[in-house]
C-alpha cells in the first residue's frame, strides 16, 4: 500500500498541472516563500558550433533539477537530436524517485544535431522539472527556442576552458576535499585576509589593549592576551555567520546599522579617553573578585573583556566579503553541512587573526612599560583609538563631514605629539624632528579641513573632489570620474532594466553596493575610476543595486542572486541571463578586471 501510494504521487508530479490547480501545491502563505519556476530554473539554449546545441540553466540557491528529467526533442522537419549529454550531478536519495543525481548552482548540457543539408533553422523543446530544499517540488517545465545553426564544421565553443567562479570552486573543496586540505586553505586566505583594510583596523585595537596593561604586559601575557582576542574574534565570526547563513540572512548588514555602528565607534571614543588618562576602565570590584576566585589570577577580568572585544571586533570591524566567506556560507546555507562550512568559517578567521598574535607578542616585548614614554605611547593608542571609531563612522557619514572629522583628529595629534606648548622630549635634534612632523600634519589637517568645506571625501587626496578653482573639482569633472551606473531598488526595477538591455542586444553589469562596505569604496575609488576599466564598460547596460537600508526590496534582491553580500558584481549575456561563472565577491584590481571582462566577452 505504502509502495503504491508513493508511485501515486510520484506520478502526480511528474504531469504538469493546469494553472488553476498550482495552488494545490500547499498554502498560499507557504508558497510566497518560493521563487516562481522561471526564476528558480532560469533556462536558455543557443548553437554551440554546426553540429550541436548548448544548452543552460542558472539555479537558484536552495532549488535543484533532477538529471532524469532532462529531455530535448525536435519536431522541425529534416532535423534530429542525439541524447542529452548531461555532467555527473550530485547524488541524493528523493522520497519519491529513490536514488537519483540532481544539478545545484547551474547545469551546462550539449545536445547533437542532425541537420538536413542546407538546414540551419529549427526548434528545440526542453524539457526539465526540478524542486526546492524547503519541500516544494515544481511540475515539469518545457521550453521551446529557435535555433539557429552556425555553417557545418563550425567548432563548439565548449572546447574552450569551462570557467568557474572562485567562490564556486572553493565551495567545491569545502563539500568535496579532505578536512585538513579545506582547513588549512582557509587559513592562507584568512591570512591573505588579515592585510585588508577591512582587518587592519584590530590592530591599533589589540595594541592598545596590550599598551593599557602597563607594566603588566609581559611577552607572555601579551600573547595570551592576543590569543584571546584571536579565539574570541574566530569563535564568533563563525557561529555567527553560520547561524545567519543557515537562516538564509545577511548577517554583515545585519551588523551594519547605523545604531550598531555609532554604539561601536562610541565604546571606542571611551577607550580613547581611558588612555588619555581621563578615568580607569575598571569592572566592578564584586565581579573581578569573582573571576579571580575562579581562575585565581587577579587580571582575569582583563581576559575576559578582550575576549569580549574580540567578538565586537568579528561582528562589526571585519565587514568584508570575499569569495572564501562567500563559499562557506553557500555550503552552510544551500546543502546543510553546517560542520564543514563552520571549519572553514573558523580557520579562515584563525588565519585573519594570526598576524595579531606577532602583534601582542612585539607589543609586550617592546612597549616601554614605565617612565614618561608610557604616557607618550598610551595617548598615542588613544589617538588611534579615536582613528578606529572615525573610520567606522566613515560608513554612515556624509564624506564631508567624515573629512572633517580626520581633520580635526590629525590637527590635536600634530600639536600634541609635534610638542607645541610643551618641552619636546629628547635633544636638539629629536625636538625639530618632531616638531616638523607636527607641523607638517597640522598643515595636512587644515588641508582637509578646506577639502571639507569645499565638498571633499578623501583624507589622501583632500581637495580632489573639491569644489576649488585649479583642483579639477568642478561638478563636471566628478561626474567624469564615476561610471553613469542606473540603481535599482527592487526585483521589478532590475528586470525592467535587464529586459531593456537585452532588447537593446547590450550586456549588463549588477554591481551590489553599500555605504558601509568597505571594499565596496575600493572598487569605486581603484577599479570603477580607471579610464580603461570605463571604456571596456563602454557597451554595457550598468546597474547598481544600494542595499545599504537592508529593507526588504534589499533582501529581496540579495535572495534573488544567493548574495550575501556587497561587494559583488553580476555579469548578464546579450540573452538576459546571468552568467553565474562570471560572477566577482569582494575588491578586484582594476587589471584583473579588465581581464575578466575580456573573457567574459569570449565566453558569453
Amino acid at each position: 500500500m505504502t509502495s503504491f501510494r508513493t508511485a501515486l504521487i510520484a506520478l502526480c508530479l511528474a504531469l504538469p498541472l493546469p494553472a488553476a490547480a498550482q495552488g494545490l501545491l500547499g498554502p498560499a502563505s507557504n508558497q510566497d516563500q518560493f521563487l516562481p519556476v522561471d526564476e528558480a530554473f532560469r533556462f536558455g539554449a543557443s548553437a554551440d558550433g554546426g553540429a550541436q546545441v548548448a544548452l543552460d540553466w542558472q539555479i537558484a540557491p536552495g532549488y535543484y533539477l533532477y538529471r532524469h528529467r532532462v529531455s530535448a526533442k525536435t519536431e522541425t522537419e529534416g532535423f534530429s537530436l542525439g541524447e542529452v549529454a548531461l555532467p555527473a550531478g550530485k547524488k541524493k536519495t528523493d522520497e519519491f524517485f529513490g536514488d537519483v543525481e540532481v544539478y545545484y548552482d547551474a547545469l551546462a548540457a550539449t545536445v547533437p544535431v542532425l541537420r538536413p543539408e542546407g538546414g540551419s533553422a529549427f526548434d528545440i523543446a526542453v524539457t526539465y522539472q526540478g524542486c526546492a530544499d524547503a519541500g516544494l517540488c515544481y511540475p515539469p517545465v518545457t521550453k521551446t527556442v529557435s535555433i539557429e545553426l552556425p555553417p557545418p564544421g563550425t567548432p563548439p565553443r565548449s572546447e574552450a576552458p569551462v570557467m568557474v567562479a572562485e567562490q564556486d570552486r572553493l565551495a567545491r573543496l569545502i563539500a568535496d576535499g579532505g578536512l585538513l586540505v579545506v582547513m588549512a586553505t582557509f587559513f592562507g586566505f584568512g591570512l591573505l585576509l588579515a592585510f585588508t583594510p577591512c582587518v587592519l583596523p584590530m590592530i591599533p585595537i589589540l595594541s592598545g589593549i596590550i599598551a593599557g596593561q602597563g607594566a603588566a604586559a609581559t611577552p607572555s601575557r601579551s600573547f595570551l592576551l592576543s590569543l584571546t582576542y584571536v579565539l574570541g574574534m574566530a569563535a564568533t565570526y563563525t557561529i555567527a555567520g553560520a547561524a545567519f547563513a543557515a537562516a538564509g540572512q545577511q548577517a554583515q548588514a545585519f551588523f551594519q546599522q547605523p545604531w550598531i555602528i555609532i554604539l561601536f565607534a562610541g565604546l571606542f571614543v571611551v577607550l580613547a579617553l581611558a588612555m588619555f588618562g581621563l578615568f580607569d576602565l575598571k569592572i566592578p570590584a564584586a565581579l573581578e573578585t569573582r573571576l579571580a576566585a575562579v581562575s585565581g589570577r587577579q587580571k582575569a577580568g582583563s581576559f575576559v573583556g578582550t575576549a569580549i572585544m574580540g567578538a565586537l571586533s568579528a561582528l562589526v570591524v571585519t565587514a568584508c566579503v570575499a569569495p572564501p566567506m562567500v563559499a562557506a556560507l553557500a555550503v552552510i546555507g544551500q546543502t546543510g553541512d553546517v560542520l564543514r562550512g563552520a571549519l572553514a568559517l573558523f580557520a579562515m578567521a584563525m588565519g585573519m587573526g594570526a598576524p595579531l598574535l606577532l602583534v601582542g607578542v612585539a607589543g609586550g616585548r617592546f612597549l616601554p612599560h614605565a617612565g614618561p614614554w608610557m604616557t607618550a605611547i598610551k595617548t598615542l593608542f588613544g589617538v588611534l583609538f579615536l582613528a578606529v571609531a572615525v573610520w567606522m563612522l566613515e560608513r554612515i557619514l556624509p564624506g564631508p563631514l567624515t573629512l572633517a572629522l580626520w581633520a580635526l583628529l590629525v590637527i590635536v595629534a600634530g600639536y600634541y605629539f609635534g610638542g607645541f606648548g610643551r618641552g619636546a622630549p629628547g635633544d636638539a635634534a629629536i625636538r625639530l624632528l618632531t616638531r616638523g612632523a607636527g607641523l607638517a600634519a597640522i598643515v595636512w589637517g587644515i588641508l582637509m579641513l578646506v577639502g571639507a568645506a569645499a565638498g571633499g571625501h578623501d583624507p589622501l587626496q583632500p581637495l580632489r573632489g573639491a569644489s576649488l578653482p585649479g583642483f579639477g573639482g568642478s561638478a563636471a569633472a566628478r561626474s567624469a570620474e564615476a561610471l553613469p551606473f542606473v540603481k535599482v531598488a527592487s526585483v521589478e526595477e532590475l528586470d525592467r532594466e535587464l529586459a531593456a538591455a537585452q532588447a537593446a542586444g547590450k550586456p549588463a553589469m549588477l554591481d551590489f553596493y553599500a555605504d558601509w562596505c568597505v571594499s565596496c569604496k575600493e572598487m569605486e575609488k581603484y577599479t570603477f575610476s580607471v579610464a580603461a576599466v570605463q571604456q571596456d564598460l563602454a557597451g554595457f547596460a550598468l546597474l547598481k543595486a544600494d542595499v545599504t537600508a537592508n529593507n526588504e526590496a534589499d533582501q529581496a534582491l540579495l535572495r534573488r542572486f544567493g548574495v550575501y553580500g556587497p561587494p559583488t558584481t553580476a555579469f548578464f549575456g546579450t540573452h538576459g541571463r546571468e552568467c553565474r561563472p562570471f560572477r566577482l565577491v569582494g575588491f578586484v584590481k582594476a587589471d584583473d578586471f579588465r581581464a575578466h571582462l575580456a573573457r567574459f566577452a569570449r565566453e558569453c
